[in-house]
């Protein structure tokens, strides 16, 4: 895989101190600028103070757990990318997840290349989004100029060509 564009900064958020320093290590030597807290009130604070381009949060946290650090997350900013890992998966813990934005529920233990491929597919996603939404601004754009240009050229040629 290619490098990894030093501004995307990851946030951890898990309670074993000792988990999340490590992945925040192993993510750095993949190119990633990641930091971790530990604990869900942390974590949400961290993500309110912070500029993130992705979120990996545990969800059996005491305190908030990963599901209501999803919440508040998305309701502060609908458009955040949230990994969910746990090592207590479900298929109904997934589910719901997902259904409330997460972008991938993914069971401990993982590997990290595994890790890595899910980050550049939901950083991926998050550059198309972006780019979208250029195209969709320059589309709105040409919408409204396309016939104050015709009016103009009809005034022209009405008023002052004849």
């Amino acid at each position: 895989m290619g490098p990894v564009d030093i501004a995307e900064r990851i946030l951890i958020i898990d309670d074993n101190k000792e988990f999340a320093d490590t992945l925040a290590e192993q993510l750095a030597e993949l190119g990633y600028q990641a930091h971790a807290v530990y604990g869900g009130n942390q974590g949400v604070e961290a993500f309110f103070n912070g500029d993130y381009t992705l979120i990996i949060t545990d969800l059996s946290m005491p305190g908030l757990d990963g599901m209501d650090v999803l919440e508040a997350i998305l309701s502060r900013d609908p458009k955040a990318t949230v990994l969910m890992i746990t090592g207590y998966g479900t298929i109904e813990n997934a589910v719901k997840a997902i259904k409330m934005g997460a972008f991938d529920f993914i069971p401990k233990p993982f590997k990290l290349a595994e890790l890595d491929v899910i980050i550049r597919r939901a950083l991926d996603r998050k550059d198309l989004r972006r780019q979208f939404s250029v195209f969709r601004g320059l589309a709105w754009g040409l919408g409204i100029c396309i016939p104050i240009w015709i009016a103009f050229g009809y005034f022209l040629y009405k008023y002052v060509i004849n």
